[in-house]
């Protein structure tokens, strides 16, 4: 599989992040996978959101506690709008708010045909467990490599017994040692904060398998010409 390249928020410095137009603008600029967090709405919807409450002005308004329809006046889409208008032919990386919402993205990826290229992410290996018994969709623990409990070859090891097929760290954590260690245990080695030229080049070159970045832009290109050389 070549280097996934995620839009971190979509496209978000040109258009507001978490937004149909954000993504479109990301898969425009050759962004071969979308990045988002979604939370369950007070309906039960599963929408794009990075923080539990919004913000208008000075109103504010809880997402647990506010219907989708209510959200989407805040700029808030449902993921089966964002499926709806941007087809499901990308990965999607997704970072999930509570065992719920991992339930119901799930289904939501399932109904839109998209299972196969969704990326279920959270810092909780037990949740990811609790997903495995869908076989298409994919698993990624995201975590700071200090608050993994336990020695890092034994937590490969781990991920590999539960079924968990990526493991996201900061970019400044991976060494293509560790790099290669994860993937003896044919675990992915996912990258985040990839910002800059500098940084993506420095984990792709220790054989990364994905990079997230909030310019797709830039992470496209950079990726295309690491390729290219």
């Amino acid at each position: 599989m070549a280097v996934i390249t995620f839009a971190h928020r979509g496209a978000r410095l040109i258009e507001a992040e978490n937004t149909i137009p954000a993504f479109r603008a990301a898969l425009d600029q050759g962004a071969s996978g979308l990045e988002t967090d979604v939370w369950l709405s007070a309906d039960g919807e599963v929408v794009c959101a990075h923080d539990p409450v919004v913000s208008r002005g000075l109103r504010r308004r809880r997402i647990s506690s506010t219907t989708a329809e209510e959200l989407a006046t805040y700029g808030i889409p449902r993921l089966a709008d964002v499926y709806g208008e941007l087809g499901s032919a990308y990965e999607c990386s997704v970072d999930v708010k509570g065992a719920d919402a991992a339930v119901a993205l799930v289904e939501v990826a399932r109904a839109h045909d998209a299972s196969d290229r969704l990326w279920v992410c959270s810092p909780d290996v037990a949740l990811l467990r609790s997903q495995r018994d869908d076989k298409r969709v994919k698993l990624v623990h995201s975590e700071r490599r200090n608050a993994i409990g336990t020695p890092l070859e034994r937590h490969a090891f781990d991920l590999a017994s539960a079924g968990i097929d990526a493991m996201n760290l900061h970019h400044t954590e991976w060494t293509a040692g560790l790099v290669s260690l994860f993937h003896r245990f044919e675990v992915k080695a996912f990258a985040w904060d990839t910002q800059e030229v500098r940084h993506l080049r420095a984990v792709l070159a220790m054989g990364i398998d994905a990079v997230y970045c909030d310019r797709p832009d830039r992470m496209v290109a950079t990726v295309g010409e690491w390729v290219a050389e």
